[in-house]
């Protein structure tokens, strides 16, 4: 059967997150600390119109691009929440943000395209630019530099092939925003270059004293930006798969078609339950985003305060739910350090390096899980250290 797969699905590597999940899954009286996802249940009322409609019989297809009444209110969502423009006729429901992603390179990339990804960055990026026969190429974020991707490192990795770049802010796995300045230093070069922006901003309501700033609101930006949204992280309703694009209206065009012959249409029931979460003026279910974001704001401190407790520096992170910690000092790179933990303590951290290529003396450490998990994680984790 080999000869049956092509060499694009066997050169690929399998998820380094889902690798330590399975793991976890095996080992008894584990503490996860790398799930990517809140531990908040999804508001009552979003999973009671999502019961509604089940009963109601809304049981068939939707539109390709989605219900109308969605589409409307994700184009309000976005005008209020981040001066974003986006005409309802132009956004495209999709199955979770990761098809959108799927579907701009696939309608973008031609063969041997290089497809710049800032680094560390979602585990997803690369591979799926290579599954559209695009050249991924990796470009360093430094914690020096607060992990943000600075204009001279763009500049130099840009090359006569260069098409794209995929932008992931708030940052995962390292927590890292980028500030509407630091757009605006990075937007010079791409539009000098003339570069298409894929921009991946499911985490735009989780910062933390700061409020999101999208690159597709800077001048000259939005006709060469693919906005990429949804609903998983702000809503916990990351198993509803439930996403949204807005791009240039060609680019739109493509991705529709694509849409339309791969997944069609994305589930009916979730489509009435984000309708629920984004009605009434916002008003009632961003009092949980309130909530949630407080929480994990809670928590960041005292795994930042943990984690200087037992001697990991770590850079402060601004967004998200993760933090992204050196283990250099230990002796340990991140894949030792993690597999250690686990084997020892039954800690669950993600290695760095199955983030990209510079983060390997990092782990990416999840705070989306409860107060009394984490602190007796730490405190394995600190006896691990003790043992060293």
């Amino acid at each position: 059967m080999r000869d049956f797969v092509n060499q694009k699905s066997k050169m690929m590597q399998p998820s380094g997150i889902r690798k330590f999940f399975d793991i976890v899954r095996e080992t008894e009286g584990a503490i996860s600390l790398g799930v990517g996802e809140p531990d908040f249940v999804t508001p009552w009322k979003v999973r009671s119109a999502a019961i509604t409609s089940l009963q109601r019989g809304y049981t068939q297809y939707t539109g390709n691009r989605g219900l109308p009444t969605l589409l409307e209110l994700v184009s309000k969502y976005l005008k209020e929440r981040f001066g974003l423009e986006y005409d309802p006729k132009h956004i495209l429901i999709t199955v979770g943000g990761s098809e959108a992603i799927d579907l701009a390179l696939r309608a973008c990339v031609e063969r041997g395209d290089e497809i710049l990804v800032p680094d560390p960055a979602y585990v997803s990026y690369s591979p799926l630019v290579a599954m559209s026969d695009g050249v991924p190429v990796h470009v360093e974020c430094r914690e020096e530099d607060n992990f943000v991707l600075k204009p001279e490192y763009l500049e130099k990795a840009i090359t006569e092939k260069t098409k794209a770049i995929i932008l992931t802010y708030p940052n995962n796995p390292t927590g890292a925003i980028m500030t509407k300045e630091e757009l605006e230093a990075i937007a010079k070069v791409i539009i000098r270059h003339d570069l298409l922006v894929i921009t991946d901003e499911i985490y735009a309501e989780l910062t933390y004293g700061r409020k999101h700033a999208s690159i597709a609101a800077l001048p000259g930006m939005k006709e060469r930006t693919v906005y990429v949204g949804g609903f998983s992280k702000a809503f916990a309703m990351t198993g509803w798969r439930l996403g949204f694009a807005c791009a240039p209206t060609e680019i739109d065009d493509a991705m529709f078609k694509i849409h339309q012959y791969g997944m069609l249409c994305a589930p009916i029931m979730s489509q009435y339950a984000a309708i629920e979460a984004l009605k009434d003026g916002l008003s009632d279910n961003f009092a949980t985003v309130e909530e949630m974001r407080d929480s994990y704001d809670k928590r960041r401190k005292f795994v930042l305060h943990s984690l200087q407790e037992i001697g990991l520096h770590c850079f402060e992170p601004q967004g998200a739910f993760y933090a992204f910690p050196s283990v250099k000092s230990t002796g340990l790179n991140g894949e030792s350090f993690a597999e250690g933990l686990l084997k020892t303590e039954k800690v669950a951290v993600v290695p760095g390096n199955a983030f990209g290529t510079f983060g390997g003396n990092n782990v990416r450490i999840s705070y989306a899980t409860s107060m009394n998990a984490l602190s007796e994680a730490f405190d394995r984790m600190s006896a691990f250290l003790s043992k060293r």
